[in-house]
This record gives structure tokens, sequence and C-alpha cells, in this order.
């Protein structure tokens, strides 16, 4: 059933068109990502789904009794009432008591709020984000919408969250930078790019396959045109005549032609600088701890960073994984030990929060601030320039940086860094409100980084992607190195018998064989082919030979559909099936092939004894 139409959608702030002429439809089971660069209307589509901003053109229907509950980018709470009761006003409205209540403290517990009965004033803007997660999740919906629910939660929390959201029974609209959790949570992907809205039925890996096949087919009929425009402005110089209704039509294809609008390159974030080097010694800490009060955030710690360290640091929310960072910075001593820095270290830091950013400033005066110029492979590029290849165009950099989006104010904070010319990058939570596209660009930079990284993240897949080390904290107060990404974290406690947080996963881990015990007995060498293998051997080659007939068949009339997307969505899907079948008769093929190989050979061996 239809639950919500976006039809004809049209916003625009300041000279900055958002919205233009955008369609969208949900039904009441669909799971949705909304995803695009920073600045191109993702929170500001969900604030006009939710009912919270009015659009300039278009219509907004709502079916009849929808309950809708929304998780904004920035929530607001009453001063004058504690976090438990502003939750729970929203989740039960009036009829919120001591007895429900106590469903709402438990979740606030759950999600790192350690006293509820608390003000909102004293709460981080992390805290505050997540207290009003649990009220949007709480709340009875037919329709939730969540505009970047994992920033600032741990893995426990992202993991409860994602299987809450799996078995949530509404439809669900949602924005976040999390590639994992979009590919787990979301059956549809919605991307919004230069003002439009493309629909694609898949998770986030089939919205990439899918969106470069629109792209190549938007060059390929491009080209068409080009071709075609070609042939008939030399029609045109010839001294064309509008003497005919044939003629006139043709004249009329040239002008469509001309005026034609051309599919535009994606334009991307584009970094690349050259760090200052790093001298013989870098950062060695010694027998480093730290605490508040009774609490042990860690204890200890020693370790000597190498040249090219790729290092990622986890942990539950409250640790002291930011502590640990601001501790080798040097804006906090620590109780016991010593860090010592190399002279030639030059620190990056990107914080989680955009402290070094003055509202007032345009966006080239602040970048300018901290250097005119970068020196690059290219050689030296200025602030302009970095700013135009940060995805700030000329007519934005003279805009003040409090008219920017939640995302382009991050991405302007991470250029100040890089302009910085750090050797040690430090980034405390780098993907919280980076669009994916500048997370992709920033991996690759970090790919060609000659100096270290230290990152504090709960993107797995931001992980996977960039360390190549682990410290991850423990209960009592030490580190716990291993070496790898994320997933080879996982693997490497599972293998210690512990579960995610470093608990016993109360699972005996399998004993090795002993060597007493006999080896099993090595199985008979086949010495020809089974009947039901055989006939399978003989008749694979040609229905191969079919499904790339097939495949090649399909792959024309693609070329040939290039300006139907409908079609094209048709023919795809029919191709990738016909690649599917023919990959898996070929695996097969070659299976059969060395066992028929094999064969052969134990024939020959046994002819020779």
């Amino acid at each position: 059933m239809n639950i919500l139409n976006l039809e004809n959608l049209s916003l625009v702030l300041g000279a900055k068109t958002i919205l233009d002429g955008v369609n969208f439809a949900m039904n009441d089971r669909e799971k949705v990502g909304v995803i695009g660069i920073n600045g191109t209307g993702k929170s500001t589509l969900l604030r006009i789904a939710a009912g919270d901003l009015v659009p300039d053109g278009g219509k907004v229907t709502r079916a009849n009794g929808l309950r809708i509950s929304y998780l904004s980018q920035n929530p607001v709470f009453d001063p004058d009432r504690s976090i438990l009761e502003n939750v729970a006003a929203r989740v039960y409205g009036k009829e919120a008591h001591w007895n429900t209540e106590g469903e709402v403290r438990a979740m606030l517990l759950r999600f790192g709020i350690p006293d509820p009965d608390c003000s909102p004033a004293i709460l981080s803007g992390g805290q505050k984000k997540r207290a009003a997660l649990v009220a949007a999740v709480l709340t009875p919906s037919d329709l939730l919408i969540l505009d970047e629910p994992t920033n600032h939660l741990d893995y426990e929390m992202i993991a409860w969250l994602q299987k809450f959201l799996q078995g949530y029974r509404g439809a669900l609209l949602m924005v976040t930078h999390d590639r994992y959790f979009l590919d787990e949570v979301t059956d549809v992907i919605l991307e919004l790019d230069k003002g439009k809205a493309y629909r694609y039925e898949e998770n986030y890996s089939g919205y990439l396959e899918l969106k470069q096949q629109r792209l190549d087919y938007e060059k390929a009929a491009e080209r068409k045109m080009a071709t075609l425009y070609k042939q008939d402005l030399a029609w045109m110089l010839r001294g064309a005549r509008a003497r005919s209704t044939k003629q006139k039509a043709h004249i009329q294809r040239f002008e469509a032609l001309r005026d034609r609008k051309k599919p535009e390159e994606e334009r991307q974030v584009e970094i690349a600088s050259l760090p200052s080097r790093i001298g013989g010694k870098t950062i060695e800490l010694d027998n480093v701890s730290k605490s508040y009060g009774d609490r042990v955030l860690f204890r200890d710690f020693s370790y000597t960073f190498l040249k090219k360290d790729r290092i990622g640091i986890i942990g539950p929310n409250g640790c002291g994984k930011s502590t640990l960072i601001k501790v080798i910075l040097g804006l906090v001593k620590p109780d016991t030990g010593t860090v010592s820095i190399g002279q030639t270290i030059r620190f990056g830091y990107f914080s989680q929060e955009n402290e070094a950013l003055d509202e007032t400033d345009r966006v080239i005066d602040s970048i300018r601030n901290v250097a005119e110029y970068i020196r690059t492979p290219e050689g030296l590029i200025s602030a302009s320039e970095m700013a135009n290849r940060f995805l700030f165009s000329p007519e934005m950099q003279y805009t003040p940086v409090a008219k920017l989006s939640g995302g382009e104010k991050r991405r302007l904070y991470l250029l100040r860094v890089l302009m910085e010319n750090p050797n040690v990058l430090i980034l405390d939570e780098p993907t919280n409100d980076l669009d994916i596209q500048t997370l992709q660009i920033l991996e690759d930079y970090l790919d060609h980084f000659g100096g270290i990284i230290l990152t504090v993240s709960h993107d797995r897949y931001f992980l996977d992607r960039v360390v190549t080390r682990i410290f991850a904290f423990q209960d009592d107060g030490t580190l716990w190195q291993s070496e790898g990404g994320y997933e080879a974290y996982r693997e490497h406690l599972l293998a210690a018998g512990l579960d995610e947080e470093g608990k016993s996963a109360g699972a005996e881990k399998p004993e090795r064989p002993k060597a007493t015990e006999p080896a099993p007995e090595e199985p008979k060498k086949k010495t020809k082919l089974s009947y039901k293998d055989q006939r399978e051997y003989d008749a694979l080659e040609p229905e191969i030979d079919a499904l790339e007939q097939q495949s090649q068949a399909l792959e024309e009339d693609i070329a040939a559909a290039s300006s139907d997307y409908g079609k094209l969505k048709d023919l795809c899907a029919r191709k990738e099936q016909v690649d599917a079948d023919l990959e898996a008769k070929m695996e097969r093929f070659l299976e059969l092939q060395d066992l028929v190989d094999q064969i052969g050979a134990e024939k020959s061996r046994q002819e020779q004894f």
C-alpha cells in the first residue's frame, strides 16, 4: 500500500536549487536509504516527508492516519524537563507515567545516557542525538524517518539498531553514511543528484552497480546524439531550406540536438598533498594511564608509532578513546607515564566537533586563515583551487560558513585540517556527517598518505578500508591490539573465545586433534567419471557456447536501447542472469575438467608400473 507521495517537489535556498521536480513514492514496507553528496538536500527531503518543512512547490500526500516518527539532524529538547521526561512525553504523550517511563529509562541507559533524570543542558551533542534516537524508535509509527541515526553510536548500539530496523514492520526513510548498515537494512536506495532523485530497487551494493550502468547509458546516448548532431550540422551548412514538411522536421531535430542538455560529469572531491617529512623519532607512549575518579580509562599503555602506521581505536562510548587522542596531542595530561613527540611531527586533528570553524567567516577566508597554498604532487595549489576541488564552487566560496549544511561544514573542516600539511593525521569519528562520496575520496587519499594515521571510528567499513591495526579498549583499562581491520579483529576475538565486547563468548574453543589420533584415510582416487558426470561434462560445452551468444546478443540490445531506461533495466536484469548462469556453467566445466585431467594422470601413473 502506498503511504507517501512526493510529487514534483521544488525548493530553492538562496541562489541554490536544492530540489528540482523531485518525484518519489513509498509503500508501507519499504526501507529506503537516501544518499548524495553534502548539500544536495537529503535532510531537506526528510524534513519535507516528516511535515517539518514546506517545499516551494509540489505536492506531498500522506496516507490517512499515517503515524510518523522522526529523528532530526539536530534534535531539540525542552530545557525545563529532564531528558527522561522529554523522551517519555514524546513516546507516550500525556499518558506517560512512572510505569511507562521505566521502558524509556532502560533504553536511555542502553544508549549511553547514565543519568536519565538529568537536564538536557548537561548532555553532549552525541548524547542528545542518542536520546532523540531512543524517542524515535520507541514512538509507535507506520513510517520511521531517521537522519544519520548511526552517528555517535558504538558497535553494540549499532548492532541493536540494525536488528531492530531489520525487524521493523513499518516503512523506513533514512539518511546514513554507514555503508555496511545500508547494505543490511535497506532494500531501496534514493539518490539525490543535482536537484533530481533517482530510485534504485537495491541495497547499497546493488545501487553501485545500477548507478554505473545508468551513467554508462547516459554517456552512450550522448555519443549517439553528438554524432547525429554533427551529421545534421553538415546538412545545415550545405544550405538547408525549409521548403517541405520533411525538411522542417529535420531542422527542428537539429535545433533540439543543438539545445539539448548534456549529461554533466560527476564532480568528486579531489585530495592530494605532500605531507612534511617525519624524522627518526615519531610518537612514543610509555606506560601512560588516565583515570577520572574511580574510573580507569586506560592504564600502563606503551606504544611507539611506526612512520606509516594506520591504527583504528575502537571501544564503547565513554571508554576513553577521545581522551587517549587528547593525551597524544598534549591537550590532556596523563596521570602517569610520558608522551614523547618527535621534533618533525606535525599533527592534523579532525575532531568530532567543528571547533575551528568561525561561522561568520566566508568559506574562502576560513581556508586562507590556515594557509594560502598547499604543496601537492602537481606543485603549489591555492586555497581557492583546493576549495573548488572540495566541491565549493567559486560562488559558494563567498558564502558565510553559517549558511552551509552540516555535512558541508564537515567537508570544509576536513579541508582546513589537510591545508595544515600534517604528517600525522588524527581523525576522531571522521565519518560523522561526511557524505559517502567524500568518504570514498578521503579513503583513497589515506591510501597514499605518507605519514601516520590514527582514527577513532565506529564505521566498520571505514576501518576495514583504512586501518592495518586495531587498538580495542577493554573493561579493565587495557588496550587489546589486533593486526588488520575490523573484520580481522572480530575473527581474532572469536578465535580467542570472546564476543565483540571482548567478553567471554560462553563457548569453548574446539580442541585441536591430538598428534596420536590416526589421520583420516585418504579417499580412493577415481579411475573414470561417473555416468552422470560424463553426461554433464559432454553437455556443458554446447551450453556454454549458447549462453555466450545469448550474452553477446543482450549486450547489443542494451547498446541499442540506451535511451529507454525502463527497457534497459529489464535487459540488464536478463543479461545479469545469463552471465551468472554462464559463470556457474564455466565453474562446473573447469571442475569436471580438473577431474578428467586427474583421472588421465592417474591412468598414466598406473601404466608406468
